[in-house]
């Protein structure tokens, strides 16, 4: 082989090698910044799900609060209009 050709030829291998060597750092590092989001999201649904948790049992709480806030008024009209 001729000079040219070799020397062409170990310029694409050691370019062939740095490619390779660039393309595998960087999917190792999206794969670690996705591995992190998706933990920051989990955590953020985790925490939405205990507020909207929260959220029903005291939506849940207010029909038995309105009913107890009636049976109180309604008591304490009978007691003012009591007739002595």
């Amino acid at each position: 082989m001729t000079d040219p050709v070799v020397a062409a030829l170990i310029t694409g291998g050691v370019s062939l090698v740095g490619t390779v060597i660039t393309v595998l750092a960087t999917h190792h590092r999206t794969a670690t910044d996705m591995k992190v989001s998706q933990a920051v999201m989990d955590t953020k649904i985790d925490e939405l799900t205990r507020e909207v948790r929260l959220h029903n049992d005291f939506a849940q709480r207010i029909p038995v609060l309105q009913e107890q806030i009636k049976v109180a008024n309604h008591r304490i009209d009978d007691l003012e209009h009591k007739p002595d």
